[in-house]
């Protein structure tokens, strides 16, 4: 017997903030770095990515040979202050996302205002691995747009 889920359970919302000590070109190009060819896990595995930075481009896994796992596609690109995404993600079930890096200059640099936005089946351990990876990600972008080696 199938039963009918509340909306909150087919929603979640992550919001997040990181000041960067960098340029909003700087930082918008370093966001686009990590989330693609150099994109990894909090465990530092590398999982390098493809991003193609226009609308309707596509964010990809590419294993080669053809194989691979579409996670989006750019749903809208501002250069240097949004990168919007909307797709399943890494989520291979009945789900939509919404992404959201809005830059911003503050305090002599960037503010980058994330804010991930999902419906659908969302299983448990998603929803509890998200934070954790979307901090790695901007942390990991802060660090490569301040020159820093990334942790």
């Amino acid at each position: 017997m199938a039963t009918a889920a509340g909306i909150e359970s087919l929603t979640l919302n992550v919001t997040q903030e990181v000041h960067v000590r960098a340029s909003l070109e700087t930082t918008f190009a370093a966001l686009l770095e990590q989330i693609g060819p150099e994109n990894d896990t909090p465990d530092g595995k590398l999982m390098p990515m493809k991003i193609e930075p226009w609308p309707g481009g596509r964010w990809y896994r590419d294993l080669g040979e053809g194989n691979g796992h579409l996670w989006g596609h750019v749903q809208a690109i501002k250069r240097p202050t949004l990168l919007e995404i909307t797709g399943p993600l890494f989520m291979s079930y009945p789900v939509v996302s919404n992404v959201q890096y809005r830059l911003s200059e503050a305090d002599g640099g960037t503010l980058i205002k994330f804010q991930h936005t999902p419906l659908g089946l969302i299983q448990d351990d998603h929803r509890q691995g998200v934070v954790k990876g979307w901090a790695h990600i901007l942390a990991r972008a802060r660090a490569r747009a301040e020159g820093s080696r990334p942790e």
